[in-house]
Parts: C-alpha cells; sequence; structure tokens
C-alpha cells in the first residue's frame, strides 16, 4: 500500500521530499493508533468524520472569549486541553495587511499558528507570475512541511488583513507532538486533507470546463469563508480576478466571461473582490457538487 501511495504521489506531480513527508506522516500515526492512542483520534484521522460534529468547547485560559475556530483548521481539530497547550507554545506577532510571513525559498524550520485573520498561500510560476495555491485562516497552521523535512519554504504566506499569530520553533513543536498523541494524528489528517484538496483542484484542470471550476471554487469558499446575509452568501475574502484565475487553473479573460455568465444567470453578483452567491443550490449543482459538498 505505501508503495502505491508513493508511486501514486510521484505520478500526480509531488517531489520526493513531499511524498517522504506524507509518508512518515503516515507511519507515525499508525504507530500511535496502534499504540493505543483514543477512539476519537482513531476515528478523527477519516477525512469524512469532521462532518457532523458539534461545537467544541472553547478553553478559558488562552483562547479569546467566543471563538468558534473554522471547520478544518488545526486547532478546530484538537481537544480543548491540547489546544491550550499548543496556543502557549509560541511568541506572539500582530502585522498589517500585506505584510509577507513566510517567503518562498528561505530555510527556516519554525511554524506558524494563525491566531485571527486571513492570509494567502502563493507560489512563483516559471514566467514570474504567482500562483494562489490556498487559503489560511485564523486556527490554522503554516510552515509545517519545512519543519517536518528542513527543505526550504515552498511557497510565500502573505497577510490579507490584520493578522494574529504565534511563532512556534521547530524543536518544541516536536517535543509538543510526542507528547500529546493526539495532536500528532491530527497533523497527520491536516496534512492529509490537503494533499485531497490539491489533488481534486488537479482532477478538476483536467475533466472540468472553467465554467464548472468556477462554480466548485465558490461553492468551497462559502462553505469556508462565507457569511449569511439577506442577499445570499456573501465570501468574506478580498480575492482579484487573477487571482481567482490561478486558484481555477484559467485564464483571466476565461474567469472574466464566466463571472459575467453567473450573473447573467442570477447565481451570483460581483464587487470590488467581493463575491455574493445568491443561489447557491444551483452553484453546487453547476459545479457537479455531491449535496454536502461547497
Amino acid at each position: 500500500m505505501t508503495k502505491d501511495v508513493a508511486e501514486l504521489l510521484l505520478t500526480i506531480g509531488w517531489s520526493p521530499a513531499q511524498v517522504l513527508t506524507v509518508l512518515a506522516l503516515q507511519s507515525v500515526a499508525t504507530a500511535l493508533l496502534q499504540a493505543g492512542a483514543s477512539h476519537y483520534a482513531q476515528v478523527r484521522l477519516r477525512f469524512d468524520s469532521f462532518r457532523g460534529l458539534g461545537k467544541a468547547r472553547m478553553s478559558m485560559h488562552r483562547e479569546p472569549s467566543g471563538v468558534e475556530w473554522p471547520y478544518g483548521t488545526f486547532l478546530r481539530r484538537l481537544e480543548p486541553p491540547v489546544r491550550t497547550v499548543l496556543l502557549d507554545l509560541g511568541v506572539r506577532r500582530r502585522v498589517p495587511t500585506g505584510q509577507i510571513l513566510i517567503h518562498e525559498g528561505t530555510h527556516e524550520s519554525h511554524l506558524v499558528l494563525l491566531e485571527a485573520g486571513l492570509t494567502k498561500v502563493t507560489a512563483s510560476l516559471p514566467d514570474g507570475r504567482s500562483a494562489l495555491l490556498s487559503l489560511r485562516v485564523g486556527g490554522d497552521l503554516v510552515g509545517e512541511m519545512s519543519a517536518l523535512n528542513d527543505k526550504p519554504r515552498s511557497a510565500t504566506v502573505t497577510a490579507c488583513g490584520s493578522i494574529r499569530y504565534s511563532v512556534i520553533p521547530r524543536e518544541r513543536f516536536n517535543r509538543f507532538l510526542r507528547e500529546h498523541p493526539q495532536a500528532a494524528v491530527e497533523l497527520a489528517a491536516m496534512v492529509s486533507d490537503r494533499l485531497r484538496w490539491s489533488n481534486r483542484r488537479r482532477i478538476d484542470f483536467t475533466s472540468y470546463a472553467v465554467k464548472v471550476r468556477v462554480a466548485r471554487v465558490v461553492a468551497e469558499l462559502c462553505r469556508t469563508h462565507g457569511r449569511r446575509s439577506r442577499d445570499g452568501v456573501v465570501i468574506d475574502v478580498r480575492l482579484t480576478q487573477p487571482e481567482l484565475a490561478t486558484i481555477c487553473g484559467a485564464a483571466e479573460t476565461s474567469i472574466q466571461k464566466t463571472l459575467r455568465e453567473l450573473r447573467a444567470d442570477g447565481l451570483l453578483d460581483t464587487d470590488y473582490r467581493r463575491i455574493t452567491v445568491r443561489d447557491l443550490p444551483r452553484l453546487r449543482a453547476l459545479g457537479k457538487l455531491d449535496p454536502d459538498e461547497g
């Protein structure tokens, strides 16, 4: 099974270092589960087990009162006592919009735990442009790949507004994982989910027309960053059309044409870097998403 997974990852374009990191995390998680990690951790390791979870109880020590960490983030995955320990590990910082938290190509090994705000993850393309790889919000952990494999940063992380975060040294985080097996299992689950998302984008690029890809990405943004309003679902992520084009794997002109069509169909409205989805069920149907996706 491990050999098959490695061959698959190499086939879809992952580097040997990335493959080794994922397999190492898989081995750690398996060992922890065999050693008697909690039933909760075993269940949470499955990708689909996140659905239907009740609201996590917030610790009163370091977490802001009333905070509910977003679905899928690393902090959301942890039990409150373990989450409190993690929040105490790093040195807190706050930066304004546009500040770079992690620079692509630098040789660093610390991790960044986002506590509030939105960041975008980008990578340089051969033609000089930047590709938007993903978005990370409060509760997310970034920089874990370099911390695990001691390789240069593979992407740049930039603040899209005021950001509060903690810088956690690699050695301190590794000790935290040894002392809290559940966190190590959840780290493996997080990497697995990100691999699944990356693979889904690759499949979308080769299997679907641009209009379908845009519908799928926008529907997913509704789930992760949307808020209900009287006009529909407002996506609180300021994305430029070039950024939306890179995350959808399409030309900017194609994105402009698709957005005009979606507006004409009454599915969404666009304002300055803001998207309001007026008919989410129809958008999901256009994106060929299952009812519980997006």
